[in-house]
């Protein structure tokens, strides 16, 4: 069995712990290029004693990014990075860059360049036709990620991360229901994942042994039509073969279609309702309760899906949802997985960790809420603490925790 908190290999790397502090999109990014207040934000968890921080989201291209104020990989980006970089390694964490294209979750009217799916379907965001993208763009997609990989590099990560998860391009394509092509990119599992495989090929090709290359992988979409287990086990057994990745970190859910599958808990459907852009708050305050389905809350959610995986792979696998005790951690090291993956319970106490390593029965403050989705068209933070003095945070969970006198 691994031990939780000793050193470890990932690929080429060293990590002082099996602790990886998962992408969640920090909303610090306005003018899409680092931010002290970015670099202040990983600085933290790294201080809290994960083994690697992940930074989410920075998208290949400028239409890749989910909004204009998402950070995008180009060469006046990595003197910030670079910087950021410093500043993890400083407090002994690895940094590693979440590198993807948002395909279909892309809003093109903030970007002011087109979104992209697989086949034709009107964008949620913005009720208009996305684009779909020919076999030459593809390449160019592919390409985008190669070159976003060397800026990474450039920049200092000892890591990339590749978002082949919740409908992003990627993603999209996997999916049967969106992905309706006719070319060598549609139809079969073969032609549904070349997009995926070509990304991670050229993406290893860019950084060879230099950084270590995961990829966060969709294990089901949660949407009838959508990717299943077997089919997604399938494609894992593909990259496995190719040999491009260090190592997989397990998934589901759809950012377009049912995000609620990822995060398990509340559904903070009044929160969202407040924050969305329109026009999609007006679809949301429609469909909202069939959109933010609501999914039991219980340690280690995502286990038995990824028990699929590690009996089928030799490949290390990074286990991800309700890892905020001890005792999850130890299961899943005990069952095979090499490392663990953890988000909400790091915005609510980036300390957490090394709480833990100080008295394993330590329990996370995280009371699954939830309200920390909507805050990422502001600043993505856990409302039960303000970060800025006097912050008016007007979320339900608040208000309630306020009202039983918990705040």
């Amino acid at each position: 069995m691994n031990e939780v908190f000793a050193p470890a290999t990932l690929g080429p790397i060293s990590l002082r712990n099996r602790v990886i502090k998962a992408a969640t999109f920090e909303g610090r990014t306005p003018d899409a290029l680092v931010t002290d207040e970015l670099i202040a934000f990983h600085r933290e968890v790294a201080a809290g004693g994960v083994g690697m921080t992940t930074v989410a989201y920075c998208a290949v291209a400028p239409n890749g990014r989910t909004d204009r104020h998402q950070l995008w990989m180009r060469p006046e980006a990595v003197p910030g990075l670079r910087r950021l970089t410093e500043a993890v390694h400083a407090e002994g964490a690895a940094a590693s860059a979440q590198l993807g294209h948002a395909g279909p979750v892309a809003n093109a009217v903030s970007n002011g360049g087109p979104a992209y799916a697989p086949s034709r379907m009107i964008s949620p965001l913005t009720m208009r036709a996305m684009k779909v993208p020919d076999e030459a763009e593809l390449r160019e997609v592919v390409r985008a990620h190669a070159l976003a990989a060397r800026l990474a590099a450039e920049a200092g990560f000892d890591a990339v991360e590749i978002h082949f998860g919740h409908n992003y391009l990627a993603s999209a394509f996997l999916n049967p229901l969106l992905n309706r092509r006719t070319d060598r990119y549609g139809g079969s599992l073969t032609n549904r994942s070349r997009l995926a495989r070509e990304i991670a090929c050229a993406v290893r090709e860019a950084v060879g042994d230099g950084l270590a290359v995961t990829a966060k992988l969709n294990m089901e979409d949660g949407v009838a039509g959508g990717l299943t287990i077997p089919e997604s086990l399938q494609v894992a057994v593909w990259l496995e073969a190719d040999g491009a990745l260090d190592a997989l970190e397990l998934t589901a859910g759809s950012s377009l279609l049912n995000p609620m599958l990822l995060f398990h808990g509340a559904a903070p459907r009044r929160s969202f309702a407040k924050v969305l852009p329109i026009p999609a708050r007006w679809g949301f305050r429609l469909a909202g309760r069939a959109f933010l389905k609501e999914y039991p809350y219980e340690p280690g959610y995502l286990l038995e899906r990824a028990r699929h995986f590690r009996r089928e792979l030799s490949m290390p696998l990074i286990l991800l949802g309700g890892i905020t005790d001890h005792e999850t951690m130890r299961q899943a090291m005990s069952e095979g997985f090499d490392f663990v993956a953890m988000g909400r319970a790091l915005l609510r106490e980036p300390n957490l960790l090394q709480r833990i390593q100080a008295d394993t029965a330590t329990r996370s403050a995280c009371v699954h809420c939830n309200e920390c989705m909507p805050t990422i068209y502001t600043r993505t933070r856990c409302v039960f603490r303000p970060e800025q003095p006097g912050e008016r945070l007007d979320y339900p969970a608040v208000t309630a925790a306020r009202q039983n006198g918990t705040r």
